[in-house]
């Protein structure tokens, strides 16, 4: 993979990748489509055009765009369904493939599943096979794969705890099987995060429990997402982290007590807002600017910080117009 020496190059590097994507899509013109909107394939609605955007349906789809990447040193990232990115307002100089791919097998209780399946339709497929404990994923946005590599959870749970295996396809372009102890599960964290491995798909383990609480349950959250979460309004997701307990085995302490403590709500910066519902969650009033986003997520922090004397964590990632090198993986794992 091509790496930059020193700030200095930037421009150069920029002009290089530009040029090199440029020859991609000539060589493959039915493989990337230029000029398409990240605002149109993030939660925020937010982001300008990729250098070269790709669909992958299947894992050959999957290896061949990392193939290309590394070959014409591209940086490239992956998104499911956009969800916990901000896209930058100048776009992606790289490559974006988006995972198609949302194939569906039930065994028993055993459900194998593509990375690119939306996590709240794969509740309700399971529910309608009779299999239970995703119940917390009930609404929750994105993709299984990122929801993987973020090890998505609420109300107690997280998706790490059903995961028998994985199919990662390796930055190598090797395909491998892996089980639970190779993402090292932690809050909103696994090793994936700053790898360049992709999760293409996997095996969860299910139950046959009782079905008419489990849909009881999946109403509930539903309806609780629905009170705390904009409807009608774009959004990635919750933008910090929760803090840790303040004892062990204790709950973690919600990040929105203190932003809303802080008058977080009452917060703005051209159309980004905090919503009035939820004060861990920034919303698009309109026509927001990743820029306005970014002070604004600094904006509460900061608030946060000198009152309290704690440094939130940030949950969403930011996916920068120009990568730093050597490029991250973890633009692979975005949840979504």
């Amino acid at each position: 993979m091509h790496r930059t020496g020193s700030q200095d190059n930037r421009p150069a590097e920029a002009e290089r990748i530009t040029r090199a994507a440029a020859e991609l899509r000539r060589s493959h013109p039915d493989r990337f489509l230029p000029g398409v909107p990240l605002s149109t394939l993030t939660a925020l609605r937010i982001g300008g055009p990729a250098l070269g955007l790709a669909w992958l349906r299947n894992s050959d789809d999957a290896k061949r765009f990392l193939e290309f990447a590394r070959v014409a040193a591209i940086p490239a990232v992956c998104l499911g369904g956009g969800s916990n990115v901000l896209a930058d307002d100048r776009g992606f100089c790289g490559l974006v493939g988006v995972m198609a791919d949302d194939g569906l097998e039930i065994r028993g209780d055993t459900v194998r599943v593509a990375a690119g399946m939306p996590l709240d339709r794969l509740v309700v497929e399971s529910l309608q096979a009779g299999l239970t404990g995703l119940e917390f994923a009930s609404g929750i946005p994105g993709s299984l794969g990122g929801a993987l590599v973020g090890n998505a959870g609420c109300y107690g749970h997280e998706i790490g705890e059903f995961l028998r295996e994985a199919t990662v396809l390796r930055d190598d372009g090797r395909i491998d099987t892996v089980g639970p102890e190779a993402f090292g599960f932690a809050y909103r964290q696994t090793a994936f995060k700053e790898s360049r491995d992709l999760i293409l798909g996997a095996v969860l383990s299910l139950q046959r429990g009782d079905l008419a609480a489990s849909l009881a349950e999946r109403v509930d959250h539903l309806a609780s997402r629905r009170a705390k979460h904009p409807v009608d309004l774009p959004c990635a997701g919750s933008w910090f982290k929760n803090l840790p307990p303040a004892e062990p085995g204790g709950r973690r302490q919600p990040a929105g007590a203190l932003l809303e403590a802080v008058g977080a709500k009452r917060m703005r910066i051209g159309d980004a807002g905090v919503f009035a519902g939820h004060a861990n969650i920034i919303v698009n009033l309109g026509h927001a600017r990743s820029d306005d986003v970014l002070a604004l997520a600094a904006q509460m922090r900061a608030a946060v910080l000198d009152r309290y004397g704690v440094r939130l964590e940030a949950e969403v990632r930011h996916l920068s117009w120009l990568a730093e090198p050597p490029w991250p993986g973890d633009p692979w794992a975005f949840r979504g």
